[in-house]
């Protein structure tokens, strides 16, 4: 079992949440799990979704916000992530239509801006990857670690994703050494073995979960995230034999 506290990304049960955002979280902490990272709060305010995370005894990890809010509302979210007590909140997805290099001269900048503004107010600003972002620039270098070397380190934290890692053919073991004590966030996620390389439950495909957990302390990991994008079965039986594994595995 993993010392370090377990999340579930609350995408991975978007629909449920749709149906009973509040059964859902209930759920959730039958589960095992000790906090959500969230996808949005279910049509409610930050203060009531910190009602309901205290009378099912779960923490808020972080929260995913889309880069048009950050830009946007950046200190009502802010506000937001007090009320609920999360220290960190995360870029989730940058869409295809911002992926040009002046694009991606344009995120570097507002990143930094935003993490200080963030830093300021005591919370974390970090970067999710997929695969998109380990294309490489004429330089050589990938457009994510242009991201984080590009960004002060105080002000922009990684959230490191260990499917779109291996996906992308990376080792997301040798991401979380590089961006040691800056990668406070690990999304957990395995992959099929076939040649679909389809999301799948940890402990069940290709992605070396076990070698990612035994980093996770000395790299400065504070919280492990499950989420499965797409799930064969029932979104619950696929994040409860997610968590079975990492109960089961014995981390030093």
């Amino acid at each position: 079992m993993t010392s370090i506290p377990i999340a579930v990304q609350m995408f991975t049960l978007r629909e449920e949440s749709v149906q009973d955002f509040a059964g859902t979280l209930k759920k959730v902490a039958e589960l095992g799990f000790d906090g959500v990272e969230f996808a949005g709060y279910g049509g409610l305010t930050a203060k009531e979704v910190k009602v309901l995370l205290d009378e099912f005894g779960l923490r808020a990890a972080a929260s995913h916000v889309p880069l048009e809010d950050l830009e946007k509302n950046l200190y009502q979210v802010i506000e937001d992530q007090k009320l609920l007590d999360s220290r960190y909140v995360v870029c989730p997805y940058l869409q295809p239509e911002r992926r040009s290099i002046e694009d991606y001269k344009a995120l570097i900048s507002f990143l930094d801006k935003a993490g200080e503004t963030c830093r300021k107010e005591g919370i974390i600003l970090c970067y999710h990857n997929h695969d998109f972002e380990l294309e490489r620039f004429s330089t050589g270098s990938t457009i994510l670690e242009t991201i984080f070397d590009k960004t002060n380190a105080n002000n922009i934290k990684a959230e490191l994703d260990v499917y779109w890692l291996t996906k992308a053919g990376e080792n997301p073991v040798e991401w979380m050494n590089r961006y040691k004590n800056r990668a406070p966030l690990i999304h957990l996620k395995d992959m099929t073995t076939d040649n679909k390389q389809f999301f799948a439950e940890l402990g069940t495909g290709g992605v070396d979960i076990e070698a990612v957990l035994h980093k996770g302390k000395e790299n400065g990991v504070e919280w492990w995230v499950v989420e499965q994008d797409v799930c064969r079965r029932s979104p619950f039986e696929s994040i409860e034999i997610s968590i079975n594994y990492l109960k089961s595995v014995k981390v030093n």
